[in-house]
């Protein structure tokens, strides 16, 4: 069912700060972050030959990272993400399966646009696991 990791998101305090290390420390091409106020974050994608990283600065306290980064002060990563080419017949499987989908249930646009359901950590070895349609 799963297709190919899309992106391993990781939750900082300071996105330009991040952006910073993974451009100057590492050399990696990083994108101009985008503020996805649906979902409470801004985002940053480090593009890598074969995935991306995403790195996550809260939008308010309100945010889930607000609440994420006040645990894990350090920040750390946050989710990952796997493609799906049926988002809706992955739902399907998976909730006969047991699994539990965050939120209503209903796949929501994510940041590349397509989209996208969130599985709950307690259903998959304690990770967040975000399913995006292909």
């Amino acid at each position: 069912m799963i297709g190919r990791l899309n992106h391993v998101a990781i939750a900082v305090k300071d996105i330009a700060a991040a952006s910073a290390v993974y451009r100057e420390t590492l050399g990696a091409r990083v994108s101009a972050p985008v503020k996805q106020a649906e979902h409470g974050v801004t985002t940053v994608f480090i593009e890598l030959p074969n995935t991306k990283i995403e790195l996550l600065e809260p939008l308010g306290q309100d945010s889930p990272i607000a609440r994420f980064l006040e645990r894990n002060p350090d920040g750390g990563i946050h989710h990952i993400c796997y493609e799906v080419e049926d988002i809706a017949a992955a739902r399907r499987t998976l909730v006969s399966a047991g699994a539990r989908v965050l939120g209503d249930g209903e796949p929501k646009v994510g940041a590349h646009g397509k989209p996208v359901l969130f599985l709950h950590p307690k259903d998959f070895c304690g990770t967040l696991v975000e399913l995006e349609q292909a």
